[in-house]
């Protein structure tokens, strides 16, 4: 069952140049993805790329400035305003990127017991917080109180308690040495293996390939390529797009192989494909016209030239 469908999101934001001109800068083009029920969609890109404003789109947690277009439905209804806000933290819920969303002033075992919406909150803190290693008195800390791995426990236990069927982990490990990590990471695969749908937004391929079954690749504002996550191997011959490739041979353990230029800023992105100034397989069609997106081997792209 597909739990999300994001199909043409546009969003732009309205600026103030000199003299007070405003202008609208486009931040998001045309994107589109989807995530089932048991899946982890892993949504990948360097900073800038527009995948947290793809997390708060969902959510309806935009700034007031924005515009956006497009199709937004979960499990098959549309994401009005009205329905984000009736499903946020109920259905749909996010693990933010920050341990700051913690509420400073309060135990972190109220803050878990107040997103349970069925059953024994008391009950339902203390499960989860067997489940996920977290010693009893924990219940009692205030947030400054834990380490960071504690701390991103709580928030994945806030997420779990709250019976969400879809969950939104926006760069749920920084910071974090690579046991925790592992560890943050197994309990998204948990909670996906139990029926959830889960976007695991994240910088770090290497480990969100650990346990995703699909990679959306973001680049300048829109998705260049969704591969299933076993397409990650060897030198990327696999891959689609040369960005995803460029970005796998960029690993260490692949070469380390550096991609010259940088990504275009929202407010200056090329004509035609955003890539295609670092691109060694640009012609006059890629800065031309933006390639639609194709399926193609299993997977989708937006480029001309893969094959």
């Amino acid at each position: 069952m597909t739990l999300l469908e994001v199909n043409g999101l546009t969003i732009s934001f309205t600026q103030y140049t000199r003299r007070l001109r405003q202008t609208r800068v486009q931040v998001l083009h045309g994107l589109s993805l989807s995530i089932a029920a048991g899946e982890i969609v892993a949504v990948v890109g360097s900073s800038g790329s527009g995948k947290s404003l793809l997390a708060h789109a969902i959510l309806g947690i935009l700034p007031g400035n924005a515009r956006v277009s497009g199709s937004l439905r979960f499990a098959g209804e549309e994401l009005t305003a009205a329905r984000q806000q009736a499903l946020r933290g109920r259905e749909i819920a996010l693990v933010p990127q920050s341990v700051q969303y913690l509420d400073p002033l309060m135990r972190v075992g109220r803050q878990v017991r107040d997103s349970v919406r069925t059953g024994d909150p008391d009950e339902a803190q203390r499960s989860v917080f067997a489940r996920y290693r977290l010693k009893p008195e924990a219940a009692r800390l205030f947030p400054f109180q834990l380490s960071g791995g504690m701390a991103r426990r709580v928030l994945v236990s806030t997420a779990t308690v709250s019976g969400a069927r879809l969950v939104v982990a926006d760069e749920p490990t920084p910071g974090l040495d690579p046991a925790v990590v592992m560890e943050a990471l197994g309990q998204f695969r948990e909670l996906a293996d139990e029926g959830c749908g889960v976007m695991l937004i994240s910088h770090d391929i290497e480990s969100a390939l650990t346990v995703s079954d699909r990679v959306a690749v973001l680049y300048a504002g829109t998705v260049v390529e969704i591969a299933p996550a076993a397409d990650f191997t060897g030198s990327g011959e696999g891959l689609r797009h040369p960005y995803t490739q460029a970005l796998w041979r960029a690993l260490p353990q692949n070469g380390f192989v550096p991609i010259r230029g940088t990504q275009p800023p929202a407010s200056a992105l090329p004509q035609g494909c955003p890539f295609a100034p670092r691109c060694d397989r640009a012609d006059a069609s890629c800065t031309a016209t933006q390639p639609e997106e194709r399926e193609l081997r299993g997977g989708k792209v937006r480029c001309f030239h893969a094959s």
